[in-house]
C-alpha cells in the first residue's frame, strides 16, 4: 500500500493544514489496513489459556529403590497420569450455526420553489411557468444474507501425555495417519485433560478436552482435485477488489 504526499500550494492552507490532512489520510489506510488482518489463535488474551502458577518442586530420593515419581500403588488404575503414558479420545464432535439478516432503508426528498412574480404575474411563456422549481430525490437500500454450517467428526485417537500441569491436569497430544488409496488422511489433536475425566478404560471425550484444537484434513490426488487452483485463491481472496 503506497501514500501518497500531498503537496503544497498556495490555496492549502499553509504546511499545518497539509500535515493535518496527511495524518488524517495515514490513519484512514492504517485503519482500513488492520480491519483486513485476519483474527488468529491466541490473538485475544481474554480466550488465551491460563496456566497454573509454577509450585516448587519436591525433592527426589534417589538413594532408596522406591522411587514416588514412576512407581505406582498396588490399587490404582492404569490410566495415563505421567509424560509418555497413551490416552485414548474418543472424538465425538458435532457442531452446527445458522445466521441471518436482512436490512431494508429507505429515503424521500421533495423540495418545491415557486418561481418570483413581475407586475403581479408570474414569468410563463405558453402559458407554462419558467421559474418554478422542483426537485426530487428517492433512495432505498436492501440487503439479506443467510449462512449455515454444520460439522461432525467421529471416531478415536491416541495419543500421548506430553506435560503434567502442577495442579494434576495432564496435557495431551498426538496425531493419527492414514493412507487410503490415492492420498492420505490424517488427524491431529492436542488439548488438556483432567485426570477425574478419565475413565476405568483410560479413555475420554473429546468434548471433556480443554483448549482443544483438532484438526482433520488430507493431501494427495484426492485433496488436490478438491481444492481450488492458485487463480481461484486469488480472486476469491479480499485482494480482488471486485
Amino acid at each position: 500500500m503506497k501514500i501518497q504526499a500531498i503537496a503544497h500550494t498556495p490555496f492549502s492552507g499553509g504546511p499545518s493544514r497539509t500535515r493535518l490532512t496527511a495524518l488524517l489520510g495515514l490513519f484512514l489506510l492504517t485503519g482500513g489496513c488492520a480491519s483486513l488482518q485476519p483474527v488468529e489463535r491466541g490473538d485475544d488474551p481474554e480466550f488465551a489459556s491460563v496456566m497454573p502458577p509454577e509450585p516448587l518442586p519436591p525433592e527426589e530420593n534417589k538413594g532408596a529403590i522406591f522411587q514416588p515419581a514412576s512407581a505406582d500403588g498396588l490399587f490404582t488404575d492404569y490410566k495415563a497420569h505421567r509424560v509418555g503414558d497413551i490416552l485414548q479420545v474418543i472424538l465425538a464432535e458435532s457442531t452446527q450455526a445458522s445466521k441471518s439478516s436482512s436490512t431494508s432503508t429507505s429515503k424521500d426528498s421533495q423540495v418545491g420553489l415557486e418561481g418570483p412574480t413581475l407586475l403581479g404575474r408570474g414569468v410563463t411563456y405558453d402559458g407554462r411557468p419558467l421559474l418554478d422549481t422542483r426537485i426530487n430525490g428517492s433512495r432505498g437500500f436492501e440487503g439479506e444474507a443467510d449462512a449455515s454450517q454444520s460439522n461432525q467428526l467421529e471416531g478415536s485417537i491416541s495419543v500421548m501425555v506430553s506435560e503434567v500441569l502442577p495442579n494434576g491436569n495432564l496435557v495431551v497430544q498426538g496425531e493419527k495417519w492414514l493412507q487410503i488409496n490415492q492420498g492420505e488422511e490424517y488427524i491431529r489433536l492436542r488439548g488438556i485433560v483432567r485426570p477425574v475425566d478419565i475413565r476405568a478404560d483410560n479413555t475420554v471425550l473429546s468434548t471433556q478436552v480443554a483448549a482443544a484444537q483438532v484438526a482433520y484434513g488430507g493431501r494427495g490426488t484426492l485433496a488436490d482435485s478438491n481444492s481450488p487452483g492458485w487463480l481461484t485463491r486469488f480472486f476469491n481472496s479480499p485482494v480482488w477488489p471486485f
